[in-house]
């Protein structure tokens, strides 16, 4: 029988680091969104065509898509079919793998990354990077890195 340990609980300044973080990742995402609302897409939009344009063939596994994007493969599969009729993406079967399916970027869909991408980093710019010094940059990549190293281990777990 384990022994229950007593709650460490935040103190005021985790606390206000924890809620800072909270604020801006969600303020962050909204204003991404908003910026990327002009173009016809979400953030998940533009997340998938980032990894299917840097993809070899400009192709992944749904599987491997699922996984890059942190989506189960059901609301992924609802999310390319929303993207193919938007003619951003098409699904081809996998001749190794007569289950397998793959997402492949369409010309279209790559002419719309080419487009908004210019866009997309502007706003990052301008709602983040721009706001920070050089230094603070390497500092939060340095304060970041340990905890999405641990994140990345944790996936798949219980």
């Amino acid at each position: 029988m384990e022994t229950e340990t007593a709650t460490r609980w935040l103190t005021h300044a985790e606390q206000c680091a924890w809620r800072t973080h909270l604020e801006v990742n969600r303020l962050l995402t909204y204003q991404l969104e908003k910026d990327l609302q002009p173009f016809g897409l979400t953030m998940n939009d533009y997340e998938i065509l980032v990894n299917l344009s840097e993809s070899e063939d400009r192709r992944m596994r749904m599987s491997d898509l699922a996984a890059a994007t942190l989506q189960s493969k059901s609301r992924l599969s609802h999310q390319i079919t929303r993207m193919e009729n938007a003619n951003l993406v098409r699904r081809e079967n996998c001749e190794s793998d007569r289950r397998g399916l793959y997402a492949v970027l369409t010309e279209h869909g790559m002419e719309t990354m080419q487009k908004v991408a210019p866009h997309h980093v502007a706003s990052v710019r301008r709602h983040f990077i721009d706001l920070l010094s050089p230094e603070d940059l390497t500092g939060l990549d340095k304060a970041l890195r340990p905890i999405a190293e641990h994140l990345r281990g944790q996936r798949g777990r219980p």
